[in-house]
């Protein structure tokens, strides 16, 4: 059986993470879990890189889970990553502050969906099978579905699809806001790498203050994020990107954002 992982490649500031067990229908197993969270640590720990996208190789983004190899190793911790890795799927242990936009085609199960909706642009082609199929397994979506899936959708629309792990196109993930854009079949990664090239054009320290401040919304609610927002806004106010921007407008040029 081939072992999972993700190849990495830089343009810019840009990192490409792809989904790599493609005979397998890219089904994470313990291997490619690992490789993926250590991707996007060595993502989160550079300074240079500005977004991350996460894409599949072969024609479909992900199976969900391996669970014949996951099934025996899941009491060992396999989802509990070391203190300095970034977790994924965003549930627990160390977070990561930059963006990621997820480009999916194909299939897209489980776990598939939950790596997605704990990004924050997702580009799916328009041939896209969504699914949330745990329940049909005996277990229950552990990466994010019963939160991220239930405050995107709201719980009306969200519940017919998680409590019977019914199967559903890429209008449906459109009108159930799972989703940010549909494109045509093949033109996912290429409008992934466009989004994120604008996102790289964005001051970083603000990106990453504004990620901050809009997850403190989501999890925290409306009141703890309006009380915390001066303590992101005012570092952002004394730094050279904010002055340079200032500079820019009035030179009528595009800003050089340094993350500084």
């Amino acid at each position: 059986m081939s072992l999972g992982k993700v190849s990495r490649e830089i343009r810019d500031q840009i990192m490409l993470i792809g989904l790599d067990r493609a005979d397998k229908r890219n089904a994470f197993d313990s291997h490619m879990i690992q490789d993926l969270s250590l991707a996007l640590t060595e993502y989160e720990n550079d300074p240079e890189l500005r977004c991350a996208v996460i894409f599949a190789h072969g024609d479909h983004f992900t199976a969900g889970l391996d669970l014949v190899e996951l099934q025996p190793k899941i009491s060992e911790g396999i989802f509990n990553f070391a203190e300095e890795q970034i977790n994924p799927w965003g549930t627990a242990g160390r977070h990561r502050s930059k963006p990621v936009v997820v480009a999916v085609q194909g299939i897209c199960y489980t776990a598939g969906v939950e790596l997605m909706l704990n990004a924050d642009v997702v580009i799916a082609s328009e041939n896209t099978v969504f699914g949330q199929l745990e329940v049909l397994r005996g277990i229950m979506p552990f990466g994010g579905a019963t939160v991220r899936f239930v405050q995107a959708a709201g719980w009306q629309k969200a519940m017919p699809y998680l409590l019977t792990g019914k199967t559903f196109d890429a209008k449906t993930a459109d009108q159930l806001n799972l989703i940010s854009e549909i494109v045509e079949n093949g033109q996912q990664l290429q409008r992934a790498i466009e989004i994120a090239k604008d996102i790289c054009i964005s001051a970083p320290l603000a990106v990453r203050a504004l990620l901050a401040s809009a997850t403190d919304a989501v999890t925290q609610g409306q009141t703890a994020a309006f009380e915390k927002m001066n303590s992101y806004l005012m570092p952002l106010f004394e730094s050279q990107d904010a002055q340079e921007g200032v500079r820019a407008m009035l030179e009528k040029r595009p800003p050089q954002f340094k993350g500084q």
